[in-house]
């Protein structure tokens, strides 16, 4: 098993019914969709109305699995450090910026105005201005916001490609970078 990744759940025997419910229900009705809330009350009502002896076999499911589960559970070995917290993956710091989203290249762009309007505000509160100004901003303006976020994302996906191309241990990368800005 991988290190760091968790086995999947083990399931319940009543798990493995409404799974057998949902097939059945798409099997007769292909094209439908289900209100979950609907379907749920009907399958919960269903088990309790179920005998013992009708449940077994879905206990019986649910015991293999319990069986699978704990037998990867024995071979799992999550990934934390001394502090017993789980350890995050490390970020390349040569890896490209995300692309910034409509509303953070907004944000960018209204930020010195909300500053320099309430200086006294903390971060999460010109935070809230700035997404109230955006709620309020014209279609038209949001559109525009939108085309540039719609720019960075190809860009971003651009720099990922070359990125992951070139391989995550490129020495001298920087050179690189700047050799491709300029064929552009």
């Amino acid at each position: 098993m991988d290190q760091g990744k968790k086995p999947k759940g083990r399931m319940s025997a009543y798990t493995y019914f409404v799974q057998m419910c949902r097939e059945e229900h798409r099997k007769k009705h292909p094209n439908e969709n289900v209100n979950f809330t609907e379907f749920s009350k009907k399958c919960a009502e269903r088990w309790k109305q179920m005998t013992e002896p009708e449940k077994k076999r879905f206990a019986e499911m649910a015991d293999k699995d319990k069986q699978r589960y704990d037998k990867e559970m024995a071979n799992y070995t999550p990934l934390v450090d001394a502090g017993g917290r789980k350890k995050k993956k490390k970020k390349d710091p040569n890896a490209p910026k995300r692309a910034l989203s409509a509303f953070f290249l907004f944000c960018a762009d209204e930020r010195p105005n909300v500053k320099a309007e309430f200086p006294q505000h903390s971060v999460g509160e010109a935070a809230k201005v700035l997404g109230e100004r955006w709620n309020k901003v014209t279609p038209e303006v949001k559109s525009q916001y939108e085309a540039k976020a719609a720019q960075e994302k190809q860009r971003y996906e651009r720099d990922m490609e070359t990125y992951k191309n070139r391989g995550t241990g490129a020495v001298g990368g920087d050179c690189d970078e700047e050799d491709e800005e300029d064929e552009e």
